[in-house]
């Protein structure tokens, strides 16, 4: 069994990606009290991915190594993103809540086999560019730690001479980092979140990040061109109006062309609420279904226009400026607007309807959007699975066993 451990666990999206890769989290790190609740009620619930997940409710920083097993095959966490986020204040490393430099210091002690690093689209910015590249660096040489009074620019010009000389200088992992829209990998959610991947050099790993599985032009073909979306939601032709007025140019080249990427469709709000009821005008708790409770408030306005139903969502907003706002609400065929629910919400996010989130709609709901999306996280962490399979196959073929 492959062993992990997840830092920064909020909601538990990367773990339940993890998880479901084929790594067992021995524990979750989370600091906020509404996502430690949600990960300690779905493991008292005895939800099946996180039943046996050790939760340990405080900040990275105060980790308690010996109680973590040696041998890990990969660290995992998405540290804190408003530094870095386009709907924050861009402080990046002056802001407290940067932990890349946490993050490393566990690799340090840790060495695991891997580590996955998940963030907001917002560190590719270029005014980040020269700190991202300091990132890379100390996540490549995690033991090569800043020094007292060392600014991070200084670390940064030691790290490089560390690069290229000679000597021991501690573990290495060779690093490889993109840029991903969750929509290519199955989620409803127009979603990018940029992953920094690492193997340790000892591995001998030559790895790719996965290929896309869904895609825009896929989910057209079926819309506009076949006509199986429509059907599938026996939504009439009446209902269904014409091409919209920006994609007619792009629908008649698949037309013409006749071509197919081999990618399944994107992944729409209609498809992944479609076999949820409508949540109670009452806004009382619909039967049956957890976090499933009508949220008044919504509303159009410059700049937050909603998601329509047939598209993947816009990627869900955490906090005051994303509730509120109006980003998080689905817009409906003839132009009226309601917020999602917590567990439509989840659906974007790809957490299963067994798993629920504990806290006001205004906790919840940040919690789904600082969340990465389950699929995406399921994706990439199962690519890194295979390449430790295959270096232990490799391993025993070549030596008789694992070392």
């Amino acid at each position: 069994m492959l062993k992990s451990i997840e830092l920064f666990a909020g909601a538990g999206g990367l773990a339940l990606g993890t998880e479901l890769a084929g790594f067992h989290a021995v524990a979750a790190i989370e600091r906020d009290k509404w996502a430690c609740e949600t990960l300690e009620e779905n493991k008292s619930r005895g939800f099946p991915l996180v039943k046996d997940l050790r939760v340990v409710c405080g900040d990275v920083r105060d980790l308690d190594y010996e109680s973590i097993p040696s041998g890990l095959d990969l660290v995992s966490g998405g540290p804190p993103c408003q530094p870095f986020s386009i709907g924050g204040k861009h402080r990046a490393f002056e802001d407290e809540r940067d932990m890349f430099s946490a993050f490393a210091d566990v690799v340090a002690r840790l060495k695991p086999r891997s580590f996955i690093i998940e963030n907001v689209k917002g560190l590719t910015r270029a005014a980040f560019a020269n700190y991202v590249a300091y990132i890379e660096h100390r996540v490549s040489m995690p033991e090569i730690s800043q020094k007292p009074g060392e600014t991070w620019q200084e670390h940064l010009k030691r790290l490089e001479r560390e690069k290229t000389s000679t000597g021991d200088h501690g573990v290495r992992y060779n690093v490889a980092r993109q840029l991903f829209n969750a929509a290519d990998y199955g989620a409803p959610q127009k979603r990018e979140r940029v992953f920094i991947v690492g193997f340790r050099e000892d591995q001998d790993v030559h790895w790719n990040f996965p290929d896309p599985t869904h895609s825009f032009d896929a989910l057209l073909r079926e819309q506009w061109i076949t006509g199986e979306y429509w059907d599938r939601h026996q939504v009439s032709k009446r209902a269904r109006g014409s091409v919209p007025e920006r994609l007619r140019g792009r629908v008649e080249r698949l037309r013409v062309l006749n071509s197919n990427d081999g990618c399944l469709p994107w992944q729409t709000v209609r498809d992944a609420l479609q076999t949820l009821p409508e949540p109670r005008s009452d806004g009382r708790q619909t039967a049956g279904i957890a976090n499933h409770r009508f949220q008044p408030g919504a509303r159009v306005y410059k700049g937050h226009t909603g998601s329509p139903i047939d598209l993947p969502s816009k990627a869900l907003k955490a906090g005051d400026h994303g509730v509120p706002g109006g980003e998080n609400m689905m817009v409906k065929p003839n132009g009226e607007v309601r917020y999602f629910t917590v567990r439509e919400s989840a659906r974007l996010q790809g957490f299963p309807d067994g798993y629920v989130f504990h806290g006001a709609w205004s906790e919840t709901m940040r919690q789904l959007g600082n969340a990465v999306p389950v699929m995406l996280a399921h994706s990439v962490a199962s690519s890194v699975a295979q390449k430790l399979l295959e270096a232990d196959l490799a391993r025993i073929a070549k030596h008789g066993k694992l070392h």
